[in-house]
């Protein structure tokens, strides 16, 4: 049983960037970029005055910011459908998108269950089969919901049995969910239907008769945007009842920041709580004891397990009352434990895998084995362990890359994950624990031959000497004489780490003759937490020194010149992006800033952001302030030569507000000396992009492109 990872979800700030079509109003042929109003707004943070000029722009539905987003959308969508090859990549991009997708497959009951787009679908469909060898059916199909694809299916949770599932909807990219309950076998929907749940899943109690899930008190203003999300409740729900009948489980009213997510054991006597607050790597775990998995005790004591709040704790499985669990307490790089309930303190830990070089990212119980993924150098490597801990064997993997979907039970014989890289589109394999051998079990054909490109992996030192992994990617033998378009990319915080993946987008952008760079910077996790450490609060610097050190060393050894070099990150990465672009200008030709993070001292007042504050710290706080006022991109633009910009957000993201993006934009208009074009791309019906449909991101994709082609002055033909 794994940590949920809703408790990452929750308030780490997603790497996605939302995408739609131009709307209707970017037909207009006559639009000018419009001149923002400035406000007067000074805020005083512990003694110094700081001007907000465009604080107005948080209010989205105001009739002033809704006729400021339709002028910039004007001249933004004018100037991207003036590009010629603007056309010609979004048909090359739909050509080498369209091949079928499949995830890792998975079993519930009787029966596998896995997800596959036929190509273009916008949404991925679940299919059931009765064997692997069985005829597929499907379960759901999204695409059948909305006639833009803009809903989504998001989380499953199904019984012991297999027979019904609990699954979650989302609607234009919203953080929010809806929760209903389908039959597997007639594949009805029941009268179940859940609202005002956001970061949780759904567990079952083994007798099939309800679920545990969390949600947030109905907010009392429709305006998503403008509260936050706190006070969350752990609930159990009994199937055909109503949501207000629902038992209340756990509630902390004297902590309205924490989280609750609970997970029924495998064996189905225990209910874990893993207790987050934030995005902050620590939390707590408690149980309650359900005594009987056939009738489980709904209303047992609430036991705390692990409440020191002094490291991150996740379940993998149990034996009885022994838990093993991924820690890393005393282990940075993360070490596995087995903690007896009920001799819960520290001395009475025994450890089974200890802390090695690599970073264990996770484990699952599969064969009555530990399946352990480890992070090496940022790419993945996966080991097979006895129950004691005595090391069995390694995975062979095709090449550098990133190994997820991992799927098995304790009492299976075999297992399937999927792998990807940078030229390796992802590929689902299977394993036989009974003979030790590794099969391909679905593999894409795309319409494309990775022979001609390379992938290498470099270290470059940042400025305080710190090695930093990056990886390149492009054309073989092309030569390294400073004048090729570089997309450098980076992310650096919430311990997300950036290991290598496949994206049809890049696979355009190298085809045109482009440098693909991806920065492991530190605030990741490629390191474990130290790596992660290195990277947030007063040491956030330290990201952009890694990400202007990744750009530097790219023009110093030939791949690209700054005129031709252009930088892109979303979300924390949007954040990293307008920091470095205030710090280094010169570096750099263009700019693809994404749902960021722009006002960072007021980052903290709506929806999730209060959550950031564990890897950012707070504004509110003396001694924090002036670190994060020093880098904050809205207050720190200049007058001065920037490069070509393009914002992209959403007018809904009610995670990273886009009152972010629109006061930056703003801003950034304002100041900019150059002639280089400022122009933000505001979507409609998305948020910060979950479940978002394929045609958007394609459109999204060919106009981000269109842009670089136009501003590093690029001449490559669109294949």
């Amino acid at each position: 049983m794994q940590l949920p990872t809703v408790r990452i979800a929750a308030a780490a700030l997603a790497l996605i960037v939302p995408t739609h079509a131009a709307p209707a109003l970017a037909q207009e042929p006559d639009c000018s970029i419009p001149v923002a109003q400035r406000g007067e707004v000074v805020d005083d943070y512990h003694g110094t005055p700081v001007h907000d000029p465009y604080r107005w722009l948080e209010d989205v539905d105001a009739d002033e910011t809704r006729a400021w987003i339709e002028a910039e959308n004007c001249v933004t969508f004018g100037y991207l459908r003036g590009i010629p090859a603007r056309e010609k990549l979004r048909e090359r991009l739909t050509e080498l998108w369209d091949y079928p997708k499949y995830e890792t497959p998975f079993k519930e009951g009787s029966r596998y269950f896995y997800y596959k787009n036929d190509g273009l679908q916008n949404q991925y469909v679940l299919y059931k089969q009765e064997s692997l060898a069985g005829e597929p059916e499907v379960l759901f199909d999204p695409n059948t919901w909305s006639e833009d694809g803009t809903v989504a299916l998001t989380s499953l949770a199904f019984t012991e049995d297999g027979g019904m599932v609990a699954y979650g909807i989302a609607t234009s990219g919203s953080d929010w969910r809806e929760f209903k309950v389908r039959n597997v076998t007639t594949g009805e929907d029941q009268a179940d239907h859940l609202r005002w749940i956001k970061f949780s899943g759904a567990s079952w109690t083994h007798d099939g008769v309800g679920f545990f899930y969390s949600r947030y008190p109905t907010p009392d203003d429709t305006d998503t945007l403008q509260s936050t999300n706190l006070n969350q409740k752990l609930y159990y729900h009994r199937l055909g009842t109503e949501q207000p009948e629902d038992l209340l489980v756990y509630e902390r009213p004297d902590q309205p920041e924490w989280g609750f997510s609970g997970d029924v054991t495998e064996d189905g006597r225990y209910l874990a709580i893993y207790v987050w607050h934030g995005t902050d790597e620590r939390n707590r775990i408690y149980y309650v004891d359900l005594a009987d998995a056939g009738r489980p005790r709904l209303g047992g004591e609430v036991i705390p397990l692990l409440d020191a709040f002094d490291a991150s704790y996740s379940i993998v499985g149990n034996d009885g009352p022994v838990f093993y669990v991924v820690t890393n307490n005393a282990a940075p790089r993360y070490r596995l434990l087995a903690i007896d309930i009920n001799h819960p303190e520290p001395e009475h830990w025994r450890e089974i895998i200890p802390e090695q070089h690599d970073v264990l990212v996770g484990a699952d119980i599969i064969h009555d084995s530990f399946v352990v993924e480890y992070m090496h150098d940022a790419h993945s490597r996966v080991a097979l362990y006895e129950m004691d801990g005595s090391h069995v064997t390694n995975l062979e993997l095709p090449t550098v890359g990133s190994v997820g979907g991992i799927s098995g039970e304790r009492e299976d014989a075999e297992m399937f994950y999927s792998f990807t890289s940078f030229l390796y589109p992802q590929t689902v394999f299977r394993y036989d624990f009974t003979t030790g051998e590794t099969s391909v079990f679905r593999a894409p054909e795309i319409d494309f031959d990775p022979s001609g490109y390379e992938t290498r992996q470099v270290f470059y030192q940042s400025n305080d000497g710190t090695a930093i992994p990056m990886f390149v990617t492009h054309r073989r033998g092309m030569p390294l004489d400073g004048s090729n378009p570089t997309y450098l990319y980076g992310y650096g915080g919430f311990n997300i780490s950036r290991t290598p993946s496949f994206s049809i987008s890049n696979l355009v952008w190298i085809e045109m003759g482009g440098v693909y760079a991806s920065a492991n910077l530190r605030g990741g996790g490629e390191y474990g937490e130290e790596w992660h450490q290195a990277g947030m609060k007063q040491h956030k610097q330290n990201v952009f020194d890694d990400f202007i050190a990744a750009a530097e060393y790219l023009i110093a050894e030939g791949y690209t010149s700054p005129e031709r070099l252009a930088i892109a990150g979303g979300s924390n990465g949007g954040l990293l992006v307008g920091a470095v672009l205030n710090q280094r200008p010169d570096l750099f030709g263009a700019a693809l800033p994404a749902v960021g993070v722009m006002d960072m001292l007021r980052f903290h007042k709506f929806t999730i952001g209060w959550a950031w504050v564990s890897d950012y710290g707070s504004p509110d706080d003396p001694e924090m302030f002036p670190h994060i006022y020093a880098y904050s991109p809205y207050h720190n633009i200049r007058e001065t030569d920037y490069p070509a910009v393009m914002v992209t957000t959403a007018d809904h993201d009610d995670r990273v507000v886009p009152g972010h993006s629109f006061k930056y934009t703003a801003r950034l208009q304002a100041m900019n000396t150059s002639d280089r074009p400022i122009l933000i791309r505001i979507q409609t019906k998305a948020g910060h992009g979950s479940g978002k449909p394929t045609s958007m991101v394609i459109e999204e994709q060919a106009d981000r492109w269109a842009f670089l082609i136009r501003n590093l002055g690029m001449d490559a033909p669109v294949p």
